[in-house]
């Protein structure tokens, strides 16, 4: 009875699998979701009921053109029978140096009445990870430890991160004592991309090396070494664990971009297409930001129900309004929060939805207040998203809570010292220094983030107001070009009319601007 590929339940003894859910019901009514290859591996017992499997034909069509050894296999069949339940060990047999048998009547059960299609809470083709044991000195069972309080906290920080799935920690237990093959690992787990590392222990000092892969062709995406001091060992784990997210996600979204290139647009995902769309936001210039538009609009025509393309298209509008580009403020202010909104309703815990509707409310309401304790929660919600902890430091410095806001921005930027937008999180981290009226400290953040992408308009404005304070006005006026050639509609009546800052703060910050020569 083949039914690979189908969502019907196929009851066998006193059990019985819903695969299009991958749960397999006990006896008593216990549901166990199995992890894809224990599915497969029930699923070829069920195609061949009565009749002994043996091992090498399990292995070419569970693993098929992977080198697997045998412990693989016994791993699933403990899974399932204990998955059984009491009637696991009855049900399915082992005959030594032959096979598996799998007894009692298969047979399909009565279909029940379609249950109403779930709201999708991720986009279906979103990048999935497993953290692998470490390799650690067997002789001492401190090296152990440790690693483990690594792994730990790598995966903590990862499962933040709303754009990756995370393998439960557990589950990749399976590969502590296996040599590594990436592509054996990605299929048994079900994840495109596997990390695996290695600590060692010497005259007091500790040296973590980490190996990030994917898992179609076993290539190694990134490999980075950690050194620290033993006595340090509890913060060398915390920081070890933030440095390492902060790393990898930037490569795991440039190879997830790099595979929605390679696609034919017949087989583009919702997906793919924000991944491309933020390729062109990135750039910050009109004409890909234009593109971008369109892909995001692509995106929700392919998944109406994904929250991602409305959250960035939300986004999209800010950034027009950031740049001074738009037309029409108040209508893509509204515009923007009505998408926000959208994205919301599809996802409640959408926490870079949930971080976007809170910018908003301070940058386009000046609801600062609200603002705050919104982004309070989205970093509860999804606590290693760079972007809101950037966009809860510029809510404080319009609040003019400098050191507050400080922190949240380096935090923001230790999360993400790599990726696409980290020229937001070093703009922040130089907004936040003028706040505090460190204003050598925000002239240098100004230019780094200027250096990293040149095309952010608010930064530019930042570095002026920043060499005028310190009383550096000819390099103010020397950098005013730069500003224009991005924003060539600035004016200081259009900016004050826009901009989040309030009172004595948004006059100081205009009359820095005008001492530059800015237009009027």
């Amino acid at each position: 009875m083949e039914i690979r590929g189908s969502a019907r339940k196929v009851r066998f003894g006193e059990c019985l699998l819903d695969e299009g859910r991958g749960v397999l019901v006990a006896p008593g009514g216990t549901e166990t979701v199995l992890r894809p290859k224990t599915l497969d591996l029930l699923r070829l017992l069920l195609a061949n009921p009565g009749r002994v499997v043996p091992r090498a034909e399990i292995l070419d069509t569970v693993w098929p053109g992977l080198f697997v050894t045998d412990d693989s296999i016994t791993q699933c069949v403990v899974e399932l029978r204990k998955a059984m339940g009491a009637a696991g060990a009855a049900t399915l047999k082992t005959l030594p140096r032959r096979g598996y048998l799998l007894q009692g009547e298969v047979a399909e059960a009565p279909a029940a009445p379609p249950a109403p299609a779930p709201i999708s809470r991720r986009a279906d083709d979103r990048p999935s990870i497993a953290v692998l044991p470490f390799r650690a000195n067997a002789g001492d069972p401190r090296d152990a430890y440790f690693a483990d309080g690594i792994i730990e906290g790598i995966v903590h920080v990862l499962s933040g991160l709303d754009g990756l799935f995370v393998v439960s920690r557990g589950s990749a237990l399976a590969f502590a004592q296996t040599s590594l093959d990436p592509r054996a690992a990605g299929s048994e787990l079900g994840v495109r991309y596997v990390l695996y590392g290695g600590v060692r222990r010497a005259g007091g000092r500790l040296r973590v090396t980490t190996e990030l892969s994917e898992t179609e062709r076993g290539t190694i995406l990134r490999t980075d070494r950690y050194d620290g001091v033993e006595a340090d060992l509890f913060e060398m784990q915390d920081r070890i664990a933030e440095q390492v997210a902060g790393l990898i996600l930037p490569q795991v979204k440039a190879e997830e971009l790099a595979r929605a290139m390679r696609k034919p647009p017949s087989s583009l995902t919702a997906y793919d297409y924000v991944l491309r769309a933020l390729d062109e936001m990135r750039r910050m210039d009109r004409s890909a930001m234009d593109r971008a538009r369109l892909l995001l609009d692509l995106a929700k025509q392919a998944d109406p129900q994904s929250a991602l393309p409305y959250s960035y298209t939300a986004w999209w509008y800010s950034l027009r309004i950031a740049q001074g580009w738009s037309d029409d403020v108040a209508a893509e202010a509204e515009a923007s929060g009505r998408f926000a909104d959208q994205a919301l309703e599809r996802d409640r815990q959408d926490g870079f939805a949930l971080a976007l509707r809170g910018f908003l409310l301070g940058y386009m309401k000046h609801a600062f207040e609200e603002a705050r304790r919104i982004l309070d929660q989205a970093v509860a919600i999804s606590p290693s998203n760079a972007l809101a902890w950037s966009w809860g430091g510029a809510v404080r410095c319009w609040l003019g809570e400098g050191e507050e806001a400080l922190a949240w921005a380096e935090r923001a930027l230790r999360l993400a010292p790599s990726d696409a937008f980290t020229f937001l999180h070093e703009h922040i981290v130089a907004q936040a220094h003028y706040t505090c009226e460190n204003h050598d400290q925000a002239i240098a953040w100004a230019r780094r983030a200027a250096k990293t992408n040149p095309e952010h308009a608010p930064n530019w404005r930042v570095l002026i107001a920043g060499l005028v304070a310190e009383g550096r006005v000819e390099e103010a006026r020397a950098e005013v070009p730069r500003l224009l050639a991005v924003e060539p509609g600035f004016s200081l009546a259009g900016f004050a009319a826009r901009t989040p800052l309030r009172g004595a703060m948004r006059d100081r910050f205009v009359e820095r601007l005008a001492a530059a020569g800015l237009p009027a």
